[in-house]
Order: C-alpha cells, then sequence, then structure tokens
C-alpha cells in the first residue's frame, strides 16, 4: 500500500474544476473538504466538498461538490466476421450507492492530465480484456456533455470501437471475471446484441451511447428496437 497522498489542491481535476470555475466568473473564497476517497496509489480519486463562492451576479451558487472529473465510457461492437451480426460486451457490477447489480459499458475515471481515449483504451483491456489502442476508439461527442446540471463536476467522454472476429472469439468474451481488486472491482463480462443490451442497462449514460453510436453508423433499424 502506497503512503503517499496526493493533496486536493494538488489533484489535476481538483486544479481543472477551480480553472473551469474561475474562467466562469466565479469567486471562490472558501473549500472545505469533507470526504476524500484515493486511488490504492494515493492519487484523489473523487471528493465531497463545501464550496463557498459568488457569481458575477452577487449569488452564492449551492454549496455541495461531488468532485469527480472526467470519466469515458466505450461501447464495444463485436462483429461475427462470417454472419456479420453484432454483438456488444457489458460488464456486470454493483453500484456503489445502492449494491445492486447494474449492467454497463466498460468505463473509467479520467484525470485532467490524463488522454481520455488512453485511459479508455486501458479500461477495456483491465475491464473486459480486450487489447485495443486509441486510435482505434471513435469519438461520439463533440464536446463535453456533463449528466448531471447540479452539484457533481463530472464530465464524459463517448466512444466506441468495432472489431471482426470469429465467433468462437466473441463469445470467448462471454462471462469473463475481470476487475481491479485494488480498486475493489468485481465484475463479469456479458456479451449481448445491442435490442438486449438496452433493455439491460439502466444508466443514462449506458443508454445514450446505444443511440449515439447507432445514429454514427447510420443504423436506424435497430434504433427502432430499442
Amino acid at each position: 500500500m502506497s503512503k503517499y497522498k496526493e493533496s486536493l489542491e494538488d489533484a489535476p481535476k481538483f486544479r481543472f474544476w477551480k480553472t473551469q470555475a474561475e474562467m466562469n466568473g466565479l469567486k471562490i473564497n472558501k473549500v472545505t473538504d469533507f470526504y476524500i476517497r484515493r486511488r490504492h496509489n494515493g492519487e484523489v480519486l473523487f471528493a465531497m466538498l463545501e464550496v463557498d463562492a459568488d457569481t458575477p451576479e452577487g449569488d452564492k451558487i449551492p454549496p455541495a461538490l461531488f468532485l469527480k472529473g472526467h470519466a469515458v465510457s466505450v461501447l464495444v461492437c463485436l462483429i461475427d466476421k462470417d454472419t456479420k451480426e453484432k454483438f456488444v460486451v457489458l460488464v456486470r457490477q454493483r453500484r456503489i450507492s445502492d449494491g445492486s447489480h447494474t449492467y454497463e459499458h466498460p468505463a473509467g475515471m479520467v484525470d485532467a492530465d490524463d488522454a481520455p481515449d488512453e485511459v479508455a483504451a486501458r479500461e477495456l483491456g483491465e475491464e473486459i480484456g480486450l487489447d485495443a489502442r486509441a486510435n482505434e476508439l471513435t469519438k461520439l461527442n463533440p464536446r463535453l456533455w456533463f449528466p448531471s446540471t447540479g452539484t457533481s463536476d463530472e464530465a464524459m467522454h463517448f466512444y466506441f470501437i468495432e472489431r471482426e472476429l470469429p465467433r468462437t472469439d466473441i463469445l470467448a468474451f462471454h462471462h469473463k471475471d475481470m476487475g481491479n481488486q485494488s480498486e475493489f472491482e468485481r465484475i463479469t463480462t456479458v456479451v449481448t446484441s445491442l435490442p438486449e443490451a438496452h433493455k439491460l442497462v439502466n444508466n443514462v449514460n449506458g443508454l445514450l451511447i446505444h443511440f449515439l453510436y447507432l445514429q454514427h453508423v447510420g443504423d436506424y433499424e435497430t434504433m427502432k428496437l430499442l
């Protein structure tokens, strides 16, 4: 276990948030941290903060901030090289908030100093065992999108990757036990069709990436089935 503990003020995601807030005209008077979760290497993963800040109009912003930073999500489409049938690979794990099982696309958190496409490619290896390079990924959103309009700074980068494989190789991705023990991740992979994936996924990012992908490839027939 690393003894290094990155301070909140030195964390890239905190510095990025603070710079953006000041660029938007906020006068930050005080930031109080109530809880900081760090990675196994001591880096700040996320934090619950109370922010005392004034807007240019002279108002106070709501004080609660969940500092999470940027995240990536990747739709993995594996195509049967003989039939051209498409499959997607999901990850099944427990939600932090309520302990329920959830189905998601491979995803991960990005520090402001990291290249999002590099993080996305790395997550594919860690979460589903797919060896991929950043230049194989296609970006689906032209600018940062925010899942929350309120109390979190989280911003999303959406990607997809397509790869033709023999069906036996595609099915080898089904029910693999993956995850990072140091981050308390217990992940099982699931291979399914996109319409079936749409029924399994219950988070907005996952549902959105389906439509973004189908729009990008022009598959409006499948879109009708979602």
